[in-house]
């Protein structure tokens, strides 16, 4: 196969990998070899022997270091580290929700939606999925609630 072709063909499968990177973001993993591929498919097509010598190796090393540091600042740069949010059941009295999935009186099979985290929960009525609720009580990481009127 020519030299040449298969640094094309290098050059392509990085690519491939870059797009899907985009289309799944947060899977930073598959930007770092889709870079790799591409520039050494780019000196391949440059110098058509160098897949074949000792030095790829060495080259494919050489790069790899500065492409995944590279590629780990640039994703800290959209989500720099922050502490994690911890919420307690109990910081949930008072709030308001949606239920996800219908509550059973004495049953934690009900589910309710609170600022975009779904928790466990009960109630002494049944209430029916899509009802707006009030958290009134919570044991641990299950909210009790009753149906907003």
């Amino acid at each position: 196969m020519d030299p040449w072709l298969i640094g094309l063909i290098f050059v392509i499968i990085g690519i491939v990998l870059l797009v899907l990177e985009v289309a799944t973001p947060g899977t930073f993993f598959i930007a770092i070899p889709g870079t790799i591929l591409i520039i050494l498919g780019i000196i391949e097509m440059i110098y058509p022997p160098f897949l074949t010598t000792i030095y790829a190796p060495i080259v494919a090393v050489i790069i790899t270091i500065p492409v995944t540091i590279g590629v780990f600042l640039f994703y800290r740069s959209f989500a720099p580290p922050g502490k994690p949010i911890a919420t307690a059941g109990s910081s949930l009295i008072g709030k308001e929700g949606v239920v996800m999935e219908k509550i059973i009186p004495d049953s934690l099979n009900g589910k309710v939606g609170i600022e975009n985290q779904t928790w466990s929960a009960t109630s002494n009525t049944e209430i029916e999925k899509g009802k707006r609720v009030k958290v009134t009580e919570s044991k641990g990481v299950h909210v009790f609630v009753e149906e907003v009127k």
